[in-house]
């Protein structure tokens, strides 16, 4: 295995980008590392649990890998989503929604992956190009092609091949569910892909989540831009759902 960076590789890289010799300044430097390292670490372990699960691996066996108890390492990485993984009802949601939570599958099997994660449901939204979500990346300059490259350069490509026939992953799953408390938020009795944008935020250490931010569209950005493209789209077509 690589080896992980030593003490003294961290304390050059303390000292090199705290710019200055002020023990003040290098300790909030190492802080501001360590908690980044806390971050980067917990999204590893979360994209390999959420892979693991995605293959078909148990709670119980991802527990005994991790050292940690069932109940432990699912409150860890799939908050409250139940043990069964069970997506929630669609009945609710749009025929926009449908229709990116089916090009989620296509989206995972083109890069590769032989699970659906958060990151496929992000580039499912582009399959209805009319749809608020869509808008919203697009008005963002969050492209496809960006928010795959971004993709990409987090999880890399897989091997997999053919039809992937696996559920979503557990963050993945979360999102549908988180979808409907987005959508009781704004009043609205449907679930459409504006609400699947936002229930992606939910989760800061999902992959979505990570593009989203880093392509300029953090949760509160995020959020102001559905609330813009959504008013305008009511006024356009008043009546129409997404």
């Amino acid at each position: 295995m690589t080896p992980a960076p030593s003490l003294q590789d961290l304390i050059e890289i303390v000292r090199r980008d705290a710019g200055a010799d002020d023990v003040l300044e290098q300790l909030a430097t190492a802080r501001a590392m360590v908690s980044e390292l806390n971050d980067t670490g917990d999204a590893l372990l979360g994209h390999y649990v959420d892979r693991a699960r995605g293959s078909g691996r148990s709670w119980t066996e991802i527990s005994n890998v991790l050292g940690v108890t069932k109940q432990a390492v699912h409150k860890r990485f799939a908050g409250n989503f139940p043990l069964g993984d069970e997506a929630p009802t669609l009945q609710r949601f749009t025929d926009r929604a449908r229709h990116t939570l089916e090009a989620a599958k296509p989206a995972a099997a083109a890069l590769g992956h032989n699970y659906v994660g958060t990151e496929h449901l992000l580039l499912g939204l582009y399959a209805e190009p009319e749809s608020v979500a869509t808008g919203v990346l697009l008005t963002a300059s969050a492209t496809r092609e960006l928010v795959e490259a971004a993709v990409v350069a987090r999880v890399g490509r897989g091997s997999a091949t053919g039809e992937i026939h696996r559920s979503f992953t557990p963050r993945a799953a979360a999102v549908l569910t988180l979808a409907l408390s987005e959508a009781l938020k704004l009043g609205h009795n449907y679930i459409g892909t504006e609400h699947l944008l936002l229930a992606m935020y939910r989760d800061p250490e999902s992959i979505a989540a990570q593009v989203l931010a880093a392509l300029g569209l953090d949760r509160e950005t995020g959020r102001a831009r559905v609330l813009e493209v959504l008013a305008a789209w009511q006024q356009e077509q008043p009546g129409d759902t997404e």
